[in-house]
């Protein structure tokens, strides 16, 4: 099974930035020329996120709200005070949301629903440069 990878580059805002990255990854398979298959959308880091939504102004908000209930930003946190840090809630965000996504590819497209689109998300407290990784399995 023939493997394309490639690497999609992104600065962020941090603290809950969502970014479209849907025509990234859509152009690693078009490199890679896949008719079919499978594409794995992975995020290195502790503090950001990759899944799928439907990237407009009211989801995004909407996300946003709901981890702010689920996970405030502040809190008794321990790793905030083993670490001298102030992150924390970041972490747990990003390991509910989780580093990736497994799509399938047809027809040289990937195979998303109408409204889908693929999305990093930088839970961190600052701004960051975040490299994504893409896999094109064919």
């Amino acid at each position: 099974m023939p493997v394309h990878a490639g690497q999609l580059r992104f600065s962020t805002q941090g603290d809950g930035d969502v970014i479209d990255i849907t025509a990234g990854v859509e152009s690693v398979v078009a490199q890679a020329g896949a008719d079919s298959g499978v594409v794995s959308v992975f995020v290195p880091g502790t503090t950001a996120a990759v899944t799928t939504m439907e990237h407009e102004r009211g989801g995004v908000h909407d996300l946003r709200e709901t981890l702010d209930r689920l996970v405030p930003r502040q809190g008794p946190y321990e790793h905030n005070r083993l670490n001298n840090d102030t992150n924390s809630h970041a972490h747990i965000r990003a390991a509910i949301v989780g580093p990736s996504e497994t799509l399938p590819v047809r027809d040289g497209r990937l195979d998303l629903g109408r409204w889908q689109q693929v999305v990093l998300i930088d839970f961190d407290d600052r701004p960051r440069q975040r490299t994504v990784s893409v896999q094109v399995l064919s």
